[in-house]
């Protein structure tokens, strides 16, 4: 009776596997035209957008701001400074980019004729990039690697892809001051670095630097990273940059070289760039998303370490 239930078993579920396999196979072929479908609709969108930005009388960067695959509208911004400065080298280098769904290049990359390389600490994401369309669509490099001070200007020397870049994008939650200062082996006509606005517009200061850093282990709250722009502000000008800038998410500055300045993109001081973030992401102690005020979200990290840099 056992082997004859077995039998049994066996003959009724080869054809329910057979079956449960194709019905996946047509999921996933459908879920991949979805997807196909969505990007097509969101690359139409962004040239409407563009095009209501080219006719725009305005210099604010605020004014640019439009999402496709960034984030925070920095597709716009990005796009907006492009033009106005005039950047003829499309090439691009971008650090953090997790699998570069959201990304600030990308829409540069897919729609503008840019090149580039982006780098992401974490292996799996770095292989689902490879292994997306975008790899052979289009002349993207993505390399795997946990970016250091030590090890930043040899990775650029060995996969960037030119040394003088249209645009150098860093965000990797943490020590992005001390990543930005080490840089030698490239240089870039925009530059664009995430800044930690709960250090306000006024004080230069930066998290210590720690090349094991990661973010959501150095405190709870996720909170403790960064710099202040007015530390990076500084930097810039140490750089030879001018701060034109920041997204009204209040936690990415745009930088641009001196001689690209004119009298559509100036320069700003550090206070007059700064937003205050209006986005809440702080964890509690149990790592759940806390949504404390931004007051209460300074107070959480007010005693952690912090340099002050520059001037």
């Amino acid at each position: 009776m056992r082997k004859y239930l077995q039998k049994l078993f066996c003959d009724c579920s080869a054809p329910l596997v057979h079956l449960w396999n194709d019905r996946w196979t047509t999921r996933q072929r459908q879920w991949s035209q979805l997807e196909q479908r969505l990007e097509k609709l969101q690359i139409s969108l962004g040239r409407v957008e563009r095009r209501l930005s080219q006719n725009m009388d305005s210099s604010s960067l605020h004014d640019h701001e439009y999402q496709i695959f960034s984030q925070w509208g920095e597709d716009g911004i990005l796009d907006y400074l492009v033009r106005s400065a005039n950047i003829q080298n499309k090439t691009f280098v971008e650090f953090g980019v997790e699998d570069f769904t959201e990304a600030n290049t990308r829409w540069l990359l897919m729609n503008q004729g840019w090149r580039g390389l982006v780098i992401d600490g974490s292996a799996e994401n770095i292989e689902r990039i490879r292994k997306s369309a975008i790899s052979w669509k289009y002349p993207l490099t993505a390399v795997s690697s946990f970016i250091t001070v030590e090890n930043i200007n040899e990775l650029l020397l060995r996969h960037a892809p030119s040394r003088l870049l249209g645009i150098l994008s860093i965000d990797v939650d943490g020590v992005d001051y001390w990543i930005w200062k080490a840089i030698h082996a490239v240089t870039a006509d925009i530059v664009v670095v995430e800044y930690n606005s709960l250090f306000g517009p006024d004080e230069a200061v930066t998290i210590p630097y720690d090349s094991s850093f990661q973010r959501s282990k150095a405190h709870f709250s996720h909170s403790y990273y960064g710099a202040s722009i007015a530390a990076l502000t500084q930097l810039g000008e140490e750089k030879g940059y001018a701060c034109v800038g920041s997204n009204s998410a209040g936690n990415n500055a745009f930088f641009l070289r001196k001689d690209l300045l004119s009298s559509s993109l100036s320069a700003l001081t550090a206070s007059q760039a700064y937003v205050r973030r209006g986005f809440r992401e702080a964890r509690d102690p149990d790592g759940k998303l806390g949504l404390p005020s931004f007051e209460e979200e300074r107070e959480l990290i007010k005693d952690l370490p912090l340099v002050r840099v520059g001037k």
